[in-house]
C-alpha cells in the first residue's frame, strides 16, 4: 500500500495570498487545489492578517494537510513591505502551528530552482512548469495561486534534504529553538 500525504503550500502576501495544495502517493504528485485570497479589498492592514489566518485554517480543517510549506519573506528595500509580508507569513504559520501541522520555510530563489532548475525563474517559467508537472489543463490569469503551488512542489522535491529552513511542528519546538525570538 502506498504512503499518502497532503502538502498545503503558500506564498503569503498582503494584497494576495497564493496557495495551492497537492497530494503525493508513493511518488506521483497529484493537484488538489491552487487559489488566492484577495486581500487589497480590505483597508485594514490587521483586518487582512485576520483574513489570512482564518482561510489558512480553514484550508487545514478542511483539507488536513500533513505539512506547510511557506515562501519566506525575501530582502527588498522597502522595510515597511518588508515588515508587513513577514507578518503575513507569521500569521499563515501561526495557524498551521494552531492546528499542529508540520511548517517548513523555503527562500524564493529555492521554489524558483526546485521547480524550474533555475533560481531566478520568472513567474511565468514556473507556472508553465508547474503545468506541466501537474498536468493543469488552465492556468489562472493571476500568478499568486502558481506560486503557492510552486511552493508545495518544492517542498516535495526537497522532503528530507538539506538546505531548506527549518521545520516546527509545534509551539513548543519553536520556542526552544528561539529563545531570543520570544518575549515573556
Amino acid at each position: 500500500m502506498k504512503k499518502e500525504r497532503i502538502i498545503l503550500g503558500i506564498d503569503p502576501g498582503t494584497t494576495v495570498m497564493g496557495f495551492g495544495m497537492i497530494k503525493v502517493t508513493g511518488n506521483q504528485m497529484s493537484l488538489i487545489l491552487m487559489d488566492e485570497l484577495i486581500l487589497s479589498k480590505f483597508d485594514s492592514h490587521s483586518l487582512r492578517l485576520k483574513k489570512i489566518f482564518e482561510r489558512t485554517l480553514s484550508l487545514i480543517d478542511e483539507f488536513h494537510p500533513d505539512e506547510l510549506a511557506i515562501e519566506a519573506p525575501f530582502f527588498g528595500k522597502n522595510v515597511q513591505s518588508m515588515l508587513k509580508l513577514g507578518r503575513a507569513q507569521g500569521v499563515a504559520m501561526a495557524a498551521g502551528l494552531y492546528r499542529e501541522v508540520a511548517i517548513t520555510e523555503y527562500l524564493p530563489k529555492k521554489v524558483k530552482k526546485a521547480i524550474t532548475g533555475n533560481g531566478n525563474a520568472s513567474k511565468e517559467q514556473v507556472a508553465a512548469m508547474l503545468k506541466q508537472l501537474l498536468n493543469i489543463s488552465v492556468l489562472p490569469t493571476k500568478l499568486d495561486a502558481t506560486d503557492g503551488l510552486a511552493v508545495a512542489v518544492c517542498h516535495y522535491f526537497n522532503a528530507g534534504k538539506i538546505g531548506q529552513k527549518k521545520s516546527y511542528g509545534s509551539w513548543k519546538n519553536f520556542i526552544s529553538d528561539n529563545p531570543k525570538r520570544v518575549k515573556e
